[in-house]
């Protein structure tokens, strides 16, 4: 393996984020982190402070000195591997947060005898010191990404083991008829067979599902880990901006009673209970001579492609319930292509008599009527989306998978199951319904990491921050 990967050196590094704060925690992890913080950590009355005949997880106040010269004064924890984040001796100290003060302590342990670690490399230790796996491993990297509760939550359930934990019930399940396989073909000149064919099917088509479950849960795993893509769209004019502005409550894109003065998409984001929404602020959908106006319409529709809610907003005074059955029809008939959800909302109520609005547009169910500008039933279209995320969503104290290289290990899988079952209906040799058991094998163990290489391990940690 790369001696990077499988270094022994004790490493140290800021496990806080960088600048100025109250405090700074800075973290040691190897086997002499413990006997490097004892040569600069001492007593209030000059003694060393001697951790390593504690090492006792219990927070002792010390004082960091570089000679003489005291740098500052400090909590400082040890724990002695294997228990501890890393599975080595790791030390804590928690200085002041100073960015000086930072800098000087870390230059000083590195003086003692300790590397500067590189990104991710602390979580790295924890996976090759057997603390968690692949797949919890990268957990800890969206935990620390969460920018809402969902994907927080999300986030936790993967950490602590739920993914893998069906992963591996699944290799497990897989890995009993994978050896009789390998069995058969240590006694392929007798003709005998072991692994019974109709319990391989039955076990390969419930793995399947299982799979096929797990890939499916990924395209919601992905909205909830990025936010959920809301297109705005609607003719010039219709108030599209200032909708925007009125979900973000702060004025993101530019009004202007101008048709066509949106002529790029905006993106914003905003949690709305605990979920996020990536809102696209588009072009106005119309015919248009102006180059640029038309290449913003291109974008318009292209947003529309790649979002999961639709927004289609309305003048009411502008638009007849005719022509929204018409413009509804089309949106539709791209819906049913792109299985996205539509909201049709009629703007400017302010400037119209509600009940007869409401009597005009009475055939368009669940219809919203709302005013931008004054911020009038914005409330409830906010309820609206999470409703209609809620009603795609699955259960996320259910597994649910997030991350684009689990997805595409499953799909692979997947492949090597459906070959399984194949050559199972077709009576193909031992040896290729083999191969292909122990290729399936070989994916999900990707996920996990019972199947790695350097370059793969070196891949995903290399996106962790130092520190982690």
């Amino acid at each position: 393996m790369n001696n990077k990967i499988i270094s022994q050196d004790t490493i140290v590094a800021l496990a806080t984020a960088h600048g100025v704060g109250a405090i700074a925690v800075i973290r040691l992890s190897g086997n002499d982190a413990i006997s490097i913080a004892d040569k600069v950590l001492f007593t209030k009355k000059g003694l060393l402070l001697n951790l390593l005949q504690k090492a006792d997880r219990k927070a002792y106040f010390a004082i960091v000195k570089d000679a003489d010269i005291v740098l500052d004064e400090v909590i400082a924890i040890a724990f002695r591997a294997p228990h501890s984040f890393t599975g080595e001796n790791v030390v804590e100290i928690s200085c002041h947060g100073s960015v000086f003060i930072q800098q000087q302590i870390l230059l000083l342990l590195t003086k003692s005898g300790a590397r500067l670690a590189t990104p991710g490399e602390f979580t790295m230790r924890a996976f090759l010191n057997g603390k968690m796996d692949l797949s919890q491993a990268e957990a800890v990297a969206d935990l620390i990404a969460s920018n809402s509760a969902t994907s927080h939550q999300v986030a936790m359930q993967q950490m602590r083991g739920g993914f893998s934990s069906k992963i591996k019930t699944l290799r497990e399940n897989l890995v009993n008829f994978a050896s009789l396989l390998e069995l058969e073909l240590d006694f392929s000149e007798e003709d005998v067979e072991f692994a019974n064919r109709a319990d391989l099917r039955t076990l390969i088509v419930a793995i399947q599902k299982i799979v096929q479950r797990l890939m499916d849960s990924f395209e919601f795993g992905n909205v909830i880990k990025n936010g959920i893509p809301v297109a705005i769209v609607g003719k010039p004019n219709a108030g599209k901006s200032r909708l925007l502005n009125a979900l973000l409550e702060e004025e993101r894109a530019i009004v202007s009673e101008i048709p066509g003065t949106t002529r790029d998409t905006i993106e914003d984001n905003i949690i709305i209970d605990g979920i996020l929404f990536r809102f696209i602020d588009t072009a106005g959908i119309r015919h248009t001579t102006d180059v640029i106006e038309q290449i913003g319409v291109a974008k318009t529709f292209e947003a529309i492609k790649q979002s999961a809610i639709i927004i289609y907003l309305f003048d009411i005074q502008e638009l007849t319930s005719r022509e929204l059955k018409s413009v509804v029809a089309e949106i539709e008939e791209h819906l049913n292509k792109y299985n996205s959800q539509l909201i049709i909302v009629g703007n400017k109520i302010d400037k119209a008599d509600l009940a007869y609005t409401e009597r005009e547009f009475q055939e368009f169910k669940n219809t919203l009527f709302i005013s931008a500008k004054y911020g009038n039933n914005i409330n409830a279209l906010k309820a609206k989306l999470v409703e209609l995320f809620d009603s795609r969503a699955v259960n996320v104290t259910e597994t649910v998978v997030t991350n684009a290289r689990h997805a595409e290990a499953l799909r692979n899988a997947n492949k090597s199951l459906i070959k399984i079952l194949d050559g199972l209906n077709t009576n193909q040799t031992t040896e290729l319904i083999a191969s292909d058991v122990r290729n399936a094998l070989h994916q999900l163990g990707l996920i996990t990491g019972e199947i790695s290489t350097d370059n793969l391990l070196e891949n995903i940690f290399s996106k962790f921050c130092i520190g982690k």
